[in-house]
């Protein structure tokens, strides 16, 4: 996904999914490996801040961990839920916070390693271990005696003597263990463990489909004059590819997870731009891997859990606890939005269709064309063409003299290279952060390019959690599907890759800078859509001035990037915009339609019911698809979105404001930045998101700013 976040529940009490008994659990866990000092996992890394140990660490490592990781947290939860003593905040919260321990560190490395460097081993183990991780969520979350305790403290939050952040502990514990059905009857409760199973075991199966069929729908080109348009090197890397997957002397495309595919700005080939674009947008509908079936289903049983719970659907049920509160609130603001965004879009539309008449094209737009076509269109109108600008952005000085400098600015602080820690994959990079006054602070892994293993898309991580309860410090890692250049070559990124390495490190901070006390606070643990504030309010800074000036450098000479290449990219920002709002917000309403639905209601068949939903809002326009189809829409499906895409342009909405905002404070400097740092990014979730965005800006966000910033106002 491109900006998006991994979300690992791990390490404190409350897991994501669920169903089965602890009895199951113990039972497996006879059956596995027994745990020994050989392990990893054994005891904490020794390594610094905990930093997993990678040259250790192999995949039958995993499983038994994972299993005594369960058996001994259900030990450490029972005796909670059955202590004797009247619960208090220490007994009870504190205590559900320090349990687990061996489970937290396995689980996230497992789930990061299925996520960025998997194979066949981890991937069964991951669907081995599915339900029985969602098990344990369930026994307890579900746990009456345990609820009890917690309902107890909740109701006398504000007479005990608590801090702020333990009264927002409890109330976050609390509303966890409610959504997840603490107040159910126990025959209630019996029903959803059942729903619980098939939907961990659905999600698992959908993400196992999802890595098959990228390599399944890759398009093999027989020769090289079918590429006219790609660069020498893209086209030495289409053949290193090929031969890579078995096809000698041809060329091999690989289709990221979009709908939209960054090859098609450049193919020539019509009728390759349409097979291209096609084995993209109808994936999964057929074949072996087909997830068709897989999201009616999801979508059915997402519907039956948020009945059981007592909401209408299961849109309802996960806008509850987010800042936006209702879906009826997201379709407000879409709804005021989208002439606007369709009128622009249809404008764009009406310059390509005048580009493609103007070049001798005798045809109709259509959705292979638009990428092509639009760059022709930028170009004009412009006078920009995006290779030339590619030598300027080389992947090293992006990272370091872009990305590393714009937070040395703002925060402080700066990153230096930890060779001699392990690392999971040979691209894999260590870090270590340093505050301005010399303290350490964090082990941060960047991990950014493209390999077989590694889902699609681009998210943050931790392998490690902050918490001063706990003594831990962060170890953070940021993932992306960057295409490698062939060895002794230079990497060029896009100038879209840029804002997205810089919206990951917005994402990265906000675990690193984290500064609370409890483990279930820190960090990236706050609602959908406030979690991508930090991260796009980062992504603004690619494009100031001074900040391009330190990285868009040529990448032989060292020269910077030409004034008036430089004024025609600043310029040219707002280009495209009708068509890349449209996108998104068709995905994000596609995914609200499918989580609106109500239990009982049947199977849908997922090309007709997102026909519809398209046309009920008004943005079915064919030349411009949704960023995602159903079929391999990550967020929403097998990943932690559902109901939730619409927090990109929530979040959007306050980092827009915020950093229009920065810059009447006098742009890129410490004073400014070290505010953000402290009223943002260290609170984690310790502070309620609206409190801390007021706690920054001294007001609540308006829409001005992200109009602006989308080229609508």
């Amino acid at each position: 996904m491109h900006k998006s976040l991994l979300a690992l529940a791990v390490g404190s009490v409350l897991l994501l999914g669920g169903c089965a008994q602890y009895n199951q659990i113990s039972e497996t866990a006879k059956q596995a490996q027994t745990l020994t000092a050989n392990n990893p996992f054994y005891a904490p890394s020794a390594l610094q801040y905990q930093a997993p140990d990678f040259a250790a660490i192999q995949n039958e490592h995993f499983e038994p961990a994972l299993l005594q990781g369960m058996a001994e947290q259900k030990a450490e939860v029972l005796a909670i839920a059955n202590n004797p003593d009247a619960p208090t905040f220490a007994n009870t919260i504190v205590a559900l916070e320090t349990s687990g321990e061996l489970l937290g560190r396995t689980s996230r490395v497992f789930y990061n390693l299925t996520g960025s460097n998997s194979n066949p081993e981890l991937r069964t183990l991951q669907g081995k271990m599915a339900p029985l991780m969602s098990a344990h969520s369930d026994d307890i979350n579900l746990n009456a005696n345990l609820f009890e305790r917690v309902d107890t403290l909740y109701d006398n939050r504000h007479e005990l003597d608590l801090s702020a952040e333990e009264v927002r502990l409890v109330e976050v514990y609390h509303q966890r263990m409610v959504l997840a059905g603490a107040k159910l009857t126990e025959a209630q409760k019996a029903e959803i463990r059942k729903l619980n199973k098939e939907h961990s075991q659905l999600t698992d199966e959908f993400q196992q489909r999802l890595l098959r069929m990228t390599k399944e729908i890759a398009v093999v080109v027989d020769t090289e004059a079918d590429l006219a348009g790609m660069s020498d090197t893209a086209i030495r890397m289409a053949a290193d590819d090929a031969e890579a997957a078995g096809h000698k002397g041809k060329y091999l495309l690989s289709i990221t997870n979009t709908t939209r595919q960054p090859v098609l700005s450049v193919l020539e080939n019509r009728e390759l731009r349409q097979k291209v674009w096609e084995a993209s947008a109808n994936r999964g509908l057929e074949g072996d891997n087909e997830t068709a079936s897989l999201v009616a289903r999801l979508a059915q049983l997402r519907a039956e859990r948020a009945a059981l719970l007592g909401f209408d659907n299961w849109a309802s049920y996960r806008l509850a606890p987010q800042m936006a509160e209702t879906p009826e609130a997201v379709y407000k603001l879409f709804g005021t939005m989208v002439p606007k965004v369709v009128a622009n879009a249809n404008k764009e539309a009406a310059d390509i269709q005048a580009m493609i008449d103007k070049t001798g094209g005798d045809f109709e737009l259509k959705p292979w064309d638009w990428a092509f076509y639009a760059e022709q269109v930028r170009a004009e109108k412009y006078a920009l063409d995006e290779e030339m600008t590619k030598p300027y952005f080389e992947f090293e000085r992006v990272l370091e003299d872009g990305v590393f400098y714009t937070i040395k600015e703002l925060y402080g602080v700066t990153m230096k290279p930890r060779p001699d820690l392990p690392v999971y994959h040979p691209d894999v990079k260590a870090y270590e952060m340093f505050d301005e006054d010399g303290t350490s602070m964090a082990i941060f892994y960047a991990d950014y390019f493209a390999r077989e293993g590694k889902r699609g898309g681009a998210w943050m991580s931790s392998f490690v959690g902050q918490s001063t309860l706990t003594g831990e410090k962060p170890v953070v890692v940021n993932v992306m599907n960057i295409k490698k250049a062939p060895d002794g070559e230079p990497t060029f990124v896009s100038y879209d890759e840029v804002t997205t390495m810089f919206h990951e490190m917005g994402h990265g901070t906000h675990g690193m800078f984290s500064k609370v006390k409890y483990p279930s606070l820190a960090g990236t643990s706050v609602s959908r859509d406030f979690v991508e504030f930090p991260s796009t309010f980062e992504e603004d800074w690619a494009a100031h001035p001074q900040v391009l000036a330190n990285y868009a450098r040529h990448y032989e000479t060292g020269e910077p990037l030409p004034k008036e290449l430089l004024d025609k990219l600043l310029k040219s920002r707002s280009f495209n915009q009708g068509f890349d709002t449209l996108e998104y917000m068709s995905a994000a309403l596609v995914d609200l339609e499918w989580h609106s639905l109500k239990s009982g209601t049947p199977l849908q068949d997922v090309e007709s019911f997102e026909a519809k939903a398209l046309e009920k809002h008004g943005v079915n326009i064919e030349a411009i698809p949704p960023r995602y189809r159903s079929t391999y829409f990550a967020h929403a499906f097998p990943g932690g979105y559902s109901a939730s895409y619409y927090a990109y342009m929530w979040s959007e909405i306050l980092a827009a404001d915020a950093y229009a905002y920065v810059q009447t404070q006098g742009g890129l400097n410490r004073e400014i930045g070290m505010k953000f740092r402290k009223t943002i990014r260290e609170v984690g979730n310790s502070v309620p998101p609206m409190e801390a965005y007021k706690n920054f800006r001294g007001q609540e966000p308006t829409t001005d700013g992200l109009l602006k910033r989308r080229g609508l106002k």
